[in-house]
């Protein structure tokens, strides 16, 4: 079969011929008809994520470890976790049986690949309790996760959506997107603070960037009085500026903030609620998703790409 195929850590995957994957005891081959590629697949093979010691410990490998495809049957299926050093940018890969789950009819395979972003931009509700007509700060809102956050935040009644980014530009599309007011915060400290003290209060942030403005953002949430504030409930999401920030005593013991992880109030039963819920927008077009698809025989051009702004690229095997 083809496959991007990945020989070193740090190179980048090219379009080689690979051996068919062979299901063991217990295991069903997929082929495989769209796959996205994120942040974290590109962290995975550059080294610098946390498993990549995991998923690059047999070199030749496959990267991307999740995906859409078929079941011998032809049923529809999101899939995850194939056995290395199958991954899922290939023709076809290899999972357990059971590690996957039917895709929606009606559902595009290259939008279904982004379908758990967009539940995870759910989370300012879940984790963070957003309710109609409150703000929300989305902290890193120029990429893929976070435009798609800003339109979950219109579809879930948010009164007024905060955005930061780092370049004017794309802020001016994430404001098209429905975004009410635009922060970059590549500027001073001091006028990074101001602007953030000048769009408050907000009732939830919804965090992809942690590191630095997330600190800044932090402190200016201290207020100046013993006045009783009403809460800032941040949902952590993403570390895009840092894994780690400063966090004084203050900003927590006197701001009234709340910060909590994403995976905050999912169950099984809020997940399948909030599944649904993204399907049916899906369906009815209410929530759109920007993505780029290429052919698998461009994956080592499509690997480095820089241009993309915002849109998910999703590789069609």
């Amino acid at each position: 079969m083809k496959a991007a195929v990945l020989h070193e850590v740090g190179g980048v995957p090219r379009y080689e011929d690979f051996p068919d994957p062979v299901a063991g005891d217990g295991e069903v081959i997929i082929d495989v008809t769209a796959v996205a590629v994120e942040n974290v697949d590109k962290a995975v093979v550059a080294g610098t994520h946390y498993t990549s010691g995991q998923f690059l410990a047999e070199l030749p490998m496959i990267p991307a470890f999740d995906g859409i495809g078929t079941l011998p049957d032809g049923t529809v299926v999101g899939f995850g976790n194939p056995r290395r050093p199958y991954g899922a940018l290939a023709e076809k890969t290899v999972v357990r049986a059971g590690a996957y789950a039917p895709i929606p009819e009606g559902i595009d395979p290259a939008d279904a690949t982004v379908l758990a972003t967009a539940v995870t931009a759910m989370s300012m509700r879940t984790a963070g309790g957003l309710a109609p007509g409150e703000t929300v700060l989305i902290q890193g809102a120029t990429g893929v996760a976070g435009r798609l956050a800003v339109k979950v935040a219109r579809l879930l009644g948010a009164g007024r959506i905060v955005a930061t980014g780092r370049d004017d530009e794309q802020l001016r599309e994430v404001r098209d997107l429905g975004a009410d007011a635009v922060i970059n915060t590549a500027v001073e400290d001091d006028a990074l603070a101001q602007a953030f003290t000048d769009a408050a209060p907000y009732d939830v942030v919804l965090d992809f960037l942690w590191g630095r403005p997330t600190e800044i953002l932090l402190r200016t949430l201290v207020p100046a009085t013993f006045a009783f504030p009403k809460p800032t409930r941040l949902v952590q999401v993403g570390e895009a500026a840092a894994r780690e920030l400063t966090l004084t005593a203050e900003s927590l013991r006197t701001s009234g903030v709340e910060i909590y992880g994403a995976a905050k109030g999912l169950n099984a039963e809020t997940m399948g609620s909030v599944y649904g819920q993204v399907v049916d927008w899906t369906r009815s077009g209410e929530l759109v998703f920007d993505v780029l698809t290429v052919p698998l025989t461009d994956i080592e051009a499509a690997w480095q790409r820089t241009d993309l702004h915002g849109k998910r690229l999703v590789v069609l095997p």
